[in-house]
């Protein structure tokens, strides 16, 4: 409705004060100043402006030094593309060659229509400014931060359901081959969440609504909690990819049980990965005895593994799931200040 009613308004004044061949400019700059933030908005409304004024610019030195022909009109395009592939235009900077058009053929490149396609350019801006002031995006930091600790317990979730597989002599192979794509589907799931909590750190730049205490130190966090989700991720799809194949080959039954033991015990202690997604604040001693207790389950793996004097593609399989289980605590350890401090505000 914001978007409709600026767009509206700087029609119908634009149509009141402008002649029309100019008037239509004004809702869609309208429509440029209403970005999903306050800070993309003024972004953009003054790359569009800067846009405009180049483009009219190149229009009118045209008109006043070649006159209108067919050659300074290729000209104008080319000078206007090349212009607009500046960097700091952004995505406006199409908006040149645009805006060079309408003041070349409908304006003729006089001063005039430039006058009025500015007017009209600055009404729209204007409109969808104000609308975007009154209206300002509201803020969403406790969505964000739900949606991190929903991804963390869903994770958990996940890992649990691995370290179960583990001990199981006969575990449900469609179900296993089926994790592997949910550990894909977290994946993007996680790429999603980073991405709203990324535009909601824009968001809360020039934003006049009032932000909740905190709310800049609780996204910060969320992104770097989100940074460690996906490395982690990494770690415990490979373990599941080493696992589906374990089953599907019948090579899992094979493993030494004291092995298998303590590998599932690592699983269910990494599984304090959800402590760094918590709402509130984390507890570090929790966190540290889990990480503890996941270590001394790794040595006892390698230690089983040394034991053991099996077949050569036993020793392979088991070294690449202790691989993936050292990174994956390798990346919960040097996670360092951040797991203490958690996602509290």
């Amino acid at each position: 409705m914001k978007t409709v009613a600026a767009a509206t308004i700087a029609w119908v004044l634009a149509r009141h004060l402008l002649p029309p061949t100019v008037s239509t400019f004004a809702p869609f700059t309208a429509l440029v100043a209403l970005q999903a933030t306050v800070y993309r908005s003024l972004r953009d409304c003054a790359q569009y402006l800067a846009a405009m004024g180049v483009g009219a610019a190149l229009a009118a030195s045209l008109a006043a030094l070649a006159g209108i022909h067919g050659w300074s009109f290729a000209l104008l395009t080319l000078v206007a593309l090349a212009v607009g592939r500046f960097r700091p235009l952004g995505a406006q900077g199409t908006q040149v060659a645009i805006i060079g058009f309408f003041a070349y053929s409908s304006g003729l490149g006089q001063i005039d229509y430039i006058g009025y396609l500015v007017a009209s350019v600055a009404l729209g801006a204007t409109c969808g400014m104000v609308a975007h002031l009154v209206l300002a995006p509201a803020r969403h930091t406790l969505h964000r931060k739900e949606a991190v600790a929903d991804l963390f317990r869903r994770v958990e979730g996940r890992v649990g359901e691995l370290a179960d597989a583990f001990e199981t002599d006969a575990p449900d192979g469609e179900r296993i081959h089926r994790l592997r794509g949910e550990w894909r589907e977290l994946s993007w799931d996680a790429d999603r969440i980073r991405q709203a909590v990324d535009t909601e750190v824009e968001n809360s730049r020039l934003n006049p609504r009032s932000a909740i205490e905190g709310s800049a130190d609780a996204l910060g966090r969320a992104r770097e909690a989100l940074d460690v989700c996906r490395r982690c991720q990494d770690h415990l799809r490979s373990a599941s990819r080493s696992l589906d194949h374990a089953v599907s080959s019948n090579e899992l039954a094979l493993l030494p049980s004291a092995f298998r033991s303590a590998y599932a015990e690592l699983l269910r202690a990494a599984a304090a990965i959800h402590q760094i997604g918590r709402q509130d604040r984390t507890e570090p001693q929790v966190l540290h005895q889990a990480l503890t207790q996941a270590a001394q389950q790794l040595d006892n793996a390698r230690q089983a593994l040394l034991a053991e004097d099996g077949r050569p593609e036993m020793a392979a399989l088991q070294g690449t799931l202790l691989t993936d289980a050292g990174r994956l605590l390798e990346e919960l350890r040097h996670s360092g200040r951040f797991l203490e401090q958690g996602l509290h505000t």
